[in-house]
């Protein structure tokens, strides 16, 4: 049996190549990922301290119609956090549409990449 060296280190470069670029697609999706779910947080807490801030300012005061201000107030906070919410959702669609094409094509490289070499075996 005569092996061909140059034709395995070639195959072994090339699938190195891709699944390190397949790790740092990985890598780049994991990282938007902790972004997305901070900006989440981030809108979550906002909306929080908002409704704390609304509770503090009409305890303060006190009176019916310093209460009925303030239920106007958190129904107004809910409702700019649910937009939010719902903006953040479509982001996440698209994210997972990204990571789901990306994955889809590694794959189908890898494929090609195995038949090419049953091929020429």
């Amino acid at each position: 049996m005569n092996y061909d060296l140059n034709a395995w280190l070639e195959t072994y470069k090339d699938t190195f190549t891709t699944f390190a670029r397949a790790q740092q697609d990985g890598f780049k999706a994991l990282e938007r990922l902790a972004r997305f779910h901070y900006a989440v947080a981030g809108d979550v807490l906002e909306a929080g301290l908002a409704q704390t801030k609304a509770a503090v300012s009409a305890r303060a005061a006190g009176g019916t119609e310093l209460m009925a201000d303030l239920l106007q107030k958190q129904a107004e906070i809910g409702t700019q956090l649910s937009e939010k919410l719902r903006s953040r959702t479509q982001e996440f669609s698209a994210l997972a549409a990204e990571v789901q094409q990306s994955v889809g094509s590694f794959a189908a490289e890898a494929a090609n990449r195995a038949s090419g070499a049953k091929k020429a075996a």
